[in-house]
């Protein structure tokens, strides 16, 4: 499922897997953002990429709301990080999202990717 730099018409569907990552806006890994750690950890083991997404309400494990209402202000609001990639791969860095993640959730489901595109690196002008 790596990226094709040549746009092409829907071809056969590839079966992948989608890798959940649900943290808080707070949570820091080595004095950094996890959120941000994470996305450089999925994109030097050469995962196909990553979204971030940050969520206006919700609440986990200790049942504590996290919100961005005014009247309960919350600094800590949901961090949801998804990434699709083939199953290897994502077998393979499981592991270190593990130790990366203290308070979260981890999950993965099964998809089935009928398109993915992308431009590929940029080639030098005149290339």
């Amino acid at each position: 499922m790596e990226p094709d730099p040549r746009p092409s018409p829907a071809g056969a569907p590839e079966e992948g897997v989608l890798l959940r990552i649900f943290v808080g806006e707070d949570d820091r890994h080595e004095g950094r953002p996890l959120h941000h750690a994470i996305v450089e950890t999925l994109r030097a083991s050469n995962l196909s990429g990553a979204t971030v997404l940050k969520g206006i309400e919700g609440f986990g494990r200790s049942s504590r709301l996290h919100t961005s209402s005014v009247l309960r202000l919350s600094e800590d609001l949901p961090i949801v990080i998804e990434c699709v990639s083939r199953a290897d791969k994502v077998a393979a860095i499981l592991p270190v999202l593990d130790e990366m993640v203290g308070d979260g959730l981890i999950t993965t489901q099964p998809v089935t990717v009928h398109v993915y595109r992308g431009a590929g690196p940029r080639e030098a002008p005149g290339g």
